[in-house]
């Protein structure tokens, strides 16, 4: 607090205070030719855009991380100090001075093209998209046959975003019954409508990109292992802006040189029995899975659609013992994003997850997509809801997906509609 108040009697300047803050957490999204709707890289810029900064930031709405300080332990959390968002607001509050020269902050460099190099293998998608001018965002999934004679071990894969101006985040699933190849064939784009998932029975997760991730290769030793044969389904969201944009995004993937000792696998925790009455404001739901092997937990992925408010996600121990995993108070669906672990979480075999969700179907949700509101059930259109925490694990055992999915099904009592909705409707 006195260093806070310290900072106030002294009008911060963009040189020496601000911008390092900016070029830390926000320029890889608010740059020219990135999602961000404006860019903060000058000082021009920034003092143009200096009191919605400060506004932003105090009521933590930038930079987008929403899962709750102090609940989980995350790699590359994008989170402003209380020092950092006094800063910015003394500096907008203050004249917003430039400052001396000789304490400007040089502006990061970003690298032209593939991140990470040459990739070993370009994938695109089949044709461009058109992206309309207006209207609510869109979810289109396009399905891609890798045709593998063999089994692929990845290290990286970087989404390089053909339109970064509509494109808000891509997921890449893996489809090894090539069912999503008829979905996209049936519709003159060669993608079709998809929101709450690829709308067919996936293996899992290749990748996913969202502004302001970045690309990584995995340690040696480490790959996502996608089997020979298998399709992808490439799921993108994409936000209309003004005007008509094309998208033609694509996937560079890295391979894993050498001797693949683990696996990356993921798992859904999932409540697919929702049944969300119309005006209720408060429905909560929840469900619980233990594990029946010891697993290494290294991050998740939670998901809702309009109507989710909150979810919790814990790991209780054989012992007792409470563990916090993830906590989103103020779901937003525009921001769904993989936290990560610092350090992945040996859990025993007995360990139980539990996941808790809120919900909020009446009519003071702005984001409710049905007006008047009407009952809501588990599905995959945007009128749906979806209840999901992906789990992201690594094992040295292939076989461990298998255990820990069949777990999941007889514990939850599931059948394969519930795990695989319709894309055109929730049923009765």
């Amino acid at each position: 607090m006195y260093l806070i108040l310290a900072l106030l009697a002294v009008a911060p300047t963009f040189n020496k205070d601000v911008a390092p803050i900016l070029y830390k957490n926000c320029v890889t999204c608010h740059r020219p030719g990135e999602v961000a709707p404006f860019s903060l890289l000058t000082y021009s810029e920034a003092k143009r855009w200096a009191p919605m900064i400060a506004q932003a930031t105090a009521a933590h709405i930038m930079p987008p991380w929403k899962a709750e300080a102090g609940f989980g332990d995350f790699a590359d959390a994008r989170v402003l100090t209380e020092i950092q968002i006094a800063t910015l607001k003394a500096w907008a509050a203050s004249g917003t001075l430039e400052g001396d020269a000789k304490d400007k902050t040089a502006p990061p460099k970003f690298p032209d093209g593939w991140k990470l190099g040459p990739p070993d293998m370009i994938i695109e998608m089949p044709t461009s998209y058109d992206v309309p001018a207006e209207g609510p965002d869109v979810m289109r999934c396009f399905s891609i046959p890798l045709d593998l004679k063999e089994e692929m071990a990845i290290a990286a894969v970087e989404v390089r975003p053909g339109n970064r101006r509509v494109l808000h985040h891509t997921v890449i699933f893996l489809d090894p019954m090539h069912q999503a190849r008829a979905l996209a064939a049936a519709d003159p784009t060669n993608s079709y409508s998809c929101y709450g998932g690829p709308g067919v029975a996936t293996t899992g997760l290749m990748a996913g990109w969202a502004p302001g991730n970045e690309t990584k290769r995995l340690p040696d030793g480490l790959a996502v292992v996608v089997a020979k044969g298998v399709d992808l389904v490439v799921q993108n969201h994409y936000h209309p802006d003004g005007k008509p944009e094309s998208d033609k995004t694509s996937i560079g993937v890295y391979f894993q040189k050498g001797e693949v000792k683990k696996q990356l696998f993921g798992l859904p925790l999932l409540q697919a029995r929702l049944r969300i009455p119309a005006g209720e404001n408060q429905y909560r739901t929840s469900m619980s899975y233990t594990t029946p092997i010891a697993v290494e937990l290294a991050g998740l992925m939670p998901h809702m659609h309009y109507l989710g408010r909150e979810m919790k996600v814990t790991a209780t121990l054989p012992s007792g013992e409470v563990k916090p995993l993830v906590w989103i108070k103020d779901w937003d669906f525009n921001w769904q994003l993989l936290y990560g672990f610092k350090e992945p979480m040996l859990l025993p075999a007995g360990t139980k997850f539990d996941l808790e969700a809120v919900y909020d179907n009446s009519e003071g949700n702005p984001k409710n997509p049905s007006k008047p509101p009407k009952e809501v059930r588990f599905g995959e259109m945007t009128t749906d809801e979806m209840c999901v925490a992906m789990m992201v694990f690594y094992t040295p055992h292939p076989a461990d997906q298998m255990v820990m999915g069949m777990a999941l099904v007889q514990q939850l009592k599931l059948k394969m509609s519930d795990l695989f909705p319709s894309r055109r409707s929730s049923t009765p």
